[in-house]
């Protein structure tokens, strides 16, 4: 595994924020900005980390309430565009002006809105699973787990449930697969898993008037001169075929990669998606 650092920085709001910092290679060397999904963590970027880290330095942000990140206790705070302003905190922090973003679910968000805030800042982006309008299939999914349940007593109990929850989206999962991606889920805290996510992060779901979320394709067209990759999984019920198909349409310097037979998100371990990380990265280095 690649060697990291653990590390925080102080957000606008005072709280204190996470993220990994692999930062082994030549000095120099491009800055990836790894940013997470919704109830997801730094973890979920170690595998694409080993596969860079030679080459770039990676950072893997844990948004606020989440990971070992501290918990907000404004929970209305638990959006989009606050954590855009985090994220613009910690490049300030580091001292860095420019990153290849790579975003999933909430991440790809935060990566389209980055582009249209804070223009200059993307020297090209991977965009893991969504778009700039979101299919409601997958937000009524999510909204029916994120914060709810009871939380498992055991690993087997924690495995089984996730197991249970995303056994369409990942078909072919085997059963060290599935371990691996419960523990990313999961801290072990005395032998126990505890999940790694404020479970108020869903009161702004639950405050929603509809499962819709906002229309981003006005936003979108600030990334038209960032070379961009939209991954996107053959069953995804988040980022639709046509979705992807009227981006990779509208935006001059865009890849899109369909990763097939399995659901909203790809992990990233996939050698269609590592080949298309790898050659926009060489292209823009």
């Amino acid at each position: 595994m690649a060697e990291y650092q653990d590390c925080f920085f102080t957000n606008t709001d005072g709280l204190k924020q996470h993220y990994r910092d692999y930062n082994t290679a030549p000095e120099g060397a491009p800055v990836v900005l790894c940013m997470p999904g919704l109830t997801r963590n730094p973890k979920d970027f170690s595998d694409i980390a080993d596969h860079l880290a030679d080459r770039c330095r990676i950072i893997a942000v844990a948004n606020r309430g989440r990971g070992k990140s501290e918990y907000d206790t404004e929970p209305s705070r638990y959006m989009p565009m606050t954590y855009v302003a985090d994220v613009m905190a910690l490049l300030k922090h580091l001292g860095i002006d420019q990153v290849i973003a790579i975003g999933t679910s909430l991440g790809g968000l935060m990566t389209i809105l980055i582009g249209a805030l804070h223009p200059g800042t993307l020297k090209a982006a991977v965009i893991n699973d969504i778009g700039p309008e979101v299919d409601p299939t997958g937000i009524a999914r999510i909204k029916s787990y994120v914060g709810k349940g009871t939380p498992p007593k055991t690993w087997d109990d924690a495995i089984t449930g996730v197991k249970r929850a995303n056994a369409g989206v990942y078909p072919d999962f085997t059963e060290s697969d599935w371990r691996w991606y419960t523990e990313n889920l999961y801290e072990n805290v005395d032998g126990k898993p505890v999940v790694q996510y404020d479970p108020a992060i869903s009161q702004n779901f639950e405050s929603a008037d509809d499962q819709s979320a906002p229309d981003l394709w006005p936003f979108f067209k600030a990334l038209y001169t960032v070379p961009t990759v939209v991954l996107r999984g053959e069953l995804s019920d988040i980022l639709s075929a046509p979705t992807l198909e009227r981006m990779a349409k509208e935006h001059p310097d865009l890849t899109p990669v369909t990763v097939p037979n399995l659901g909203h998100v790809p992990l990233m371990r996939e050698p269609e998606c590592k080949a298309a990380i790898d050659e926009l990265i060489a292209r823009v280095s």
